[in-house]
């Protein structure tokens, strides 16, 4: 990616945790971190149209049932919490968890009675995510800290124990337009694309190293990750069919033309080339979601995605 933004060599792969039952999570949790994948991943919201864990708890839950695997977010709604108290429960879990947390973050608006709900303004939720990460940061690194924003005012303040690691979890912010790769350049330590084609996710990387460039960063050790709903399936047509009509259900729209264009779906061989194209594009950790049975995709991945992904790595260039 040039001079600012620095990937890993290695390309990883994570899978979302199926998080609204208690047995299914201690059933899951474990065979994802014997199975080889190198992170699990939860999503967000404070409510929406079916039943949402709390991200941060979930992963905390987890935490306790694992003792390697990476933990993370995709994507924690910033803008819905105040900063002081995401702030806490991150290093928390951080620190309970030996470091493994990978805060994801994003602004969330497509569900707006859980922003009613906790009195924000859907205009606002960007603006809001920009100011606590700053505050985040402070937190975590700083004692005593006093803030005076455009949102948030108070301290001075400090937040113990702080995260295990030093200057606490890394933050990769999540989203689809432009003020996210702005945000993701100016302020985050990766970026997590959503329904992202592998042309236009190298577009984003672009445009977030142009931001990155002009906000004075160089050298930016950079998580470059993607989100993609998955669902292996003997038949192409069969799985896209499939994909629509679950995402429509969660979603409450027509995601057939978007199924097609953003899932990984089918045959070993149909996944292998989009995982290779997206790689190509600078993509180095894979988030799997299930469309699915969990148990299915974790099973499908290990077998027939995680062994390619070592070869996968030694043919990228060096960034």
């Amino acid at each position: 990616m040039g001079d600012v933004l620095l990937l890993h060599q290695d390309v990883r792969c994570g899978l979302v945790l199926p998080g609204t039952s208690r047995d299914e999570v201690l059933a899951m949790a474990p065979r994802i971190e014997a199975a080889g994948f190198d992170s699990l991943w939860v999503g967000d919201h404070v409510s929406f149209h079916g039943p949402v864990t709390e991200s941060l708890t979930l992963l905390s839950f987890a935490a306790a049932i694992t003792e390697r695997i990476q933990l993370g977010t995709s994507v924690y709604l910033l803008p819905l919490r105040h900063p002081v108290i995401a702030a806490k429960v991150a290093a928390s879990l951080d620190m309970l968890s030996g470091g493994r947390l990978k805060l994801g973050v994003g602004v969330g608006g497509e569900f707006p009675p859980e922003f009613d709900a906790v009195g924000v303004p859907r205009n606002e939720r960007g603006s809001r995510a920009d100011e606590s990460i700053g505050i985040l940061r402070r937190l975590w690194s700083e004692n005593d800290v006093a803030h005076r924003g455009r949102h948030f005012a108070f301290g001075p303040v400090s937040i113990d124990p702080k995260p295990a690691r030093p200057g606490g979890p890394p933050i990769l912010v999540g989203g689809r337009k432009a003020p996210s790769m702005r945000r993701a350049g100016r302020l985050g330590d990766g970026y997590i694309s959503h329904m992202c084609a592998p042309e236009h996710y190298r577009r984003n990387l672009e445009v977030i190293e142009s931001e990155a460039r002009e906000a004075g960063r160089t050298s930016v050790p950079f998580e470059t990750t993607c989100f993609l709903f998955t669902l292996p399936d003997d038949h192409c047509e069969s799985a896209h069919r499939r994909a629509a009509e679950h995402l429509g259900r969660i979603y409450r729209t027509d995601f057939r033309a978007a199924a097609r264009r953003y899932c990984l779906l089918g045959r070993p061989e149909d996944c292998l080339e989009q995982v290779e194209r997206f790689a190509a594009s600078g993509v180095r950790r894979f988030i799997l979601a299930p469309l699915g049975p969990a148990d299915e995709l974790l099973d499908f991945a290990a077998r027939e995605l995680l062994p390619a992904l070592g070869s996968l790595s030694s043919r990228l260039p060096t960034a």
